[in-house]
């Protein structure tokens, strides 16, 4: 437990340095180098004259590409100084509900960001992401891609510890009813019985296809923009040889939610929304598909919470949390296959050219043939009995 709050001291320092002493420098165009920049900086316990006394082990902080990250932060909407209130002025929680990676995860006072430890592969990885990453953001501001809003290092005790700041998908002021983590693929994709043992548990695409098998229904637009985002996304995923990743669906039941409120009969339930001056995510699902939802922002959206609003097969009222993730996993299952490949005297390139485009068409198939569907239109009765009757006239 003591690391951890060192470790959640340290993180906070290191961004609290970082920003600040960015926020002194002029803004100006990213360039190339801007991507391969690491700036270190250590932190005796004493304090230095660049650096505050603290109670932990002294430490070194790195920040990979700090201008790059600063860029990448504008273009999302926020703020240096938003950034660090979020991240630095409250202490971090920590989620116990730790990925399948092994990461630690820990979320901001105020819901908005993510802090994950990666491995070092990861982080490397990430660094070389970070030119095509910048081309595509650029051309594509809506994405539902992880948004990556910085990548630090700390260094203690001769240990390397790297993170990296996201956005939160999952708000923690909406209850979310089931959560899945899907593919595209279906095997060996059946949540665990570990993992059905868990408060809050992650199901996969089988179990998807056993509780939801009608799909989740989306209205015409909304689908035609989630459908339209996956695919350029996976456009961008393919070109970087990546496979693996799933789309994150979390689902908010709007009227069981109401249900479960008039059960609990206005008991201490109804003080689990957070204040309302909470409310500014800054990049909600919502926004990610639609370029829309921040700038005419209707009393409508603030109500769905950021949350795509959908229907189940029964009717009832949903919102939608997505994203993809694990984009940076990936290449561990790249490598090993090509190393497969080439043993076998195999020409190693095809099959890493291939397989992600296999990957990627599977994966937006699932997405927009089976887990998303178009709310049907219901025929006007007037319209089928005119129709009906109309005898077309032959010229």
């Amino acid at each position: 437990q003591t690391t951890s709050s060192a470790l959640k001291g340290a993180i906070q320092l290191g961004i609290t340095h970082t920003v600040g002493s960015l926020s002194t420098k002029p803004e100006r165009d990213v360039l190339m180098q801007d991507f391969y920049v690491v700036e270190s900086i250590f932190f005796p316990s004493e304090g230095s004259n660049l650096t505050p006394a603290h109670h932990y082990n002294d430490f070194r902080f790195k920040t990979y590409a700090p201008v790059a990250f600063r860029y990448f932060r504008e273009l999302f909407g926020i703020r240096p100084d938003d950034y660090l209130y979020s991240l630095c002025s409250e202490p971090l929680i920590e989620l116990s509900n730790s990925g399948a990676s092994g990461s630690l995860f820990y979320v901001s006072s105020d819901d908005e960001f993510i802090i994950k430890t990666v491995q070092h592969k990861e982080a490397e990885f990430l660094q070389k992401l970070l030119p095509g990453y910048y081309m595509n953001l650029n051309q594509n501001p809506r994405t539902l891609l992880p948004k990556f809003y910085g990548l630090y290092c700390v260094q203690a005790g001769g240990k390397n510890i790297r993170i990296v700041v996201m956005n939160n998908l999952l708000p923690r002021s909406v209850k979310m009813h089931l959560k899945y983590d899907l593919k595209g693929s279906t095997y060996k994709r059946r949540a665990s019985q570990k993992e059905r043992e868990k408060v809050f548990p992650t199901y996969k695409d089988l179990d998807f296809m056993q509780d939801i098998p009608d799909g989740l229904f989306l209205d015409s637009d909304m689908y035609n923009a989630l459908c339209k985002t996956l695919q350029r996304d996976c456009l961008v995923l393919q070109s970087f040889k990546i496979m693996d990743y799933s789309l994150l669906v979390a689902i908010h039941n709007i009227d069981l939610a109401q249900r479960e409120h008039a059960m609990a009969d206005g008991t201490s339930q109804t003080d689990m929304r957070r204040p309302a001056a909470q409310k500014a995510l800054y990049s909600t699902a919502m926004e990610s598909i639609q370029g829309e939802a921040r700038r005419g922002g209707t009393i409508e959206t603030d109500d769905q919470m950021g949350g795509i609003p959908a229907r189940n097969a029964k009717g009832e009222r949903l919102l939608l949390y997505i994203g993809i993730i694990d984009v940076l996993q990936s290449y561990r299952f790249v490598k090993k296959l090509e190393h497969s490949w080439k043993a076998l005297v195999h020409d190693g390139d095809t099959v890493s050219v291939h397989r992600p485009s296999f990957y990627a068409e599977r994966f937006q198939r699932f997405m927009c043939n089976t887990a998303f569907k178009k709310i049907p239109l219901k025929p006007s009765p007037s319209k089928k009995s005119r129709s009906g009757t109309v005898v077309p006239r032959r010229s």
